[in-house]
């Protein structure tokens, strides 16, 4: 069996006290783990898969809280870099009353931006492996071409790519370095995940399918596309699979999304398929899965505390059915 690997940024969420205020108003915060990627190796370990980081903390506290998050999941840490050039990063969090975030972000530079390429170069993937990427860490600075030999080393042992662009504006020089920089990375993945706040961005295009087709490029033969409380769809280029979502009481969104494609990439994992393994009989049961691990991790504050179990999301599914 392989190992689903996440390569970016780990960091510290610092989620507010209070809900429906900005802000500059949040009197109190709670320390919690974050970072995509970072969520993504844990979720993926929640449910009982194999995952490993690969990213770089600071020699600090924050990373040794993260680290120690990381042991404690049996995430495997051994492509984790620590240096005192940086410190880790952190954001601040606040809620609005329905559970949606805004952020501000500590990083100029934070230490996941120094990861290197020579430090991702003894890295030895197998054809089993999965490495899934997101956007944040594709900026101007080291950690790029630390993604760039990953990709090409996942991708010459045969493994699957999962791309996420999760779009976090603040942290780009402007919207369009953003998205040029997510465009020149799309065609390195086998599976897209987009959500319906990032399409129309990301593509240029208002009409849905013209858009979702329009990310059919280079490697990619999957785009999972996620519409919150309305459900998701797995699209390929023979036809697509559509699953409800869930009417439930929302306490936090974040860590949904890092949920949903941890709990997909878990059952990829787990049921041994490669990009062009994936049947229609695969998709229904995986996604469905997927949508359950992200509403139930919406149903709690924060990220990695929030991530479901397996038997929870299994739990979940039998009593909706």
């Amino acid at each position: 069996m392989g190992v689903v690997y996440t390569i970016g940024e780990a960091l510290i969420d610092f989620i507010p006290a209070e809900k429906g205020v900005p802000l500059k108003e949040v009197n109190g915060f709670e320390k919690a783990a974050g970072g995509a990627p970072f969520n993504v190796a844990c979720a993926v370990a929640k449910l009982g898969g194999r995952s490993g980081f690969i990213g770089k903390l600071g020699s600090d506290a924050f990373g040794d809280f993260l680290v120690e998050t990381l042991t404690r999941l049996q995430v495997d840490v051994s492509h984790v870099r620590r240096t005192r050039e940086a410190g880790t990063g952190l954001a601040f969090v606040s809620l609005s009353s329905d559970g949606n975030r805004d952020f501000s972000f500590y990083r100029n530079p934070s230490a996941d931006m120094l990861l290197t390429e020579q430090e991702t170069a003894d890295i030895r993937f197998a054809a089993g492996d999965i490495l899934h990427f997101c956007s944040v860490d594709l900026i101007e600075a080291p950690v790029k071409y630390a993604h760039r030999a990953a990709l090409a080393a996942v991708r010459e042992a045969g493994g699957l790519i999962s791309f996420d662009p999760n779009v976090r504006l603040p942290l780009w020089t402007s919207p369009e370095a953003c998205r040029k920089t997510i465009l020149e990375f799309l065609p390195e993945a086998h599976i897209v995940k987009i959500s319906d706040e990032e399409l129309a961005f990301i593509t240029g295009l208002a009409d849905e399918e013209e858009a979702i087709s329009s990310l059919f490029v280079g490697n990619v033969r999957h785009v999972v596309y996620t519409k919150g409380a309305e459900g998701a769809l797995w699209h390929r280029s023979s036809g697509k699979v559509a699953v409800a979502g869930h009417a439930i009481r929302v306490a936090d969104t974040t860590g949904a999304g890092d949920s949903f494609i941890g709990a997909l990439l878990y059952q990829l994992h787990a049921r041994g398929l490669g990009a062009d393994s994936i049947t229609e009989v695969d998709i229904r049961p995986i996604l469905e899965f997927a949508n359950a691990a992200a509403a139930l991790t919406t149903t709690r504050k924060g990220a990695v505390g929030a991530l479901p179990g397996k038997e929870e999301v299994l739990d979940f599914l039998a009593g909706k059915r």
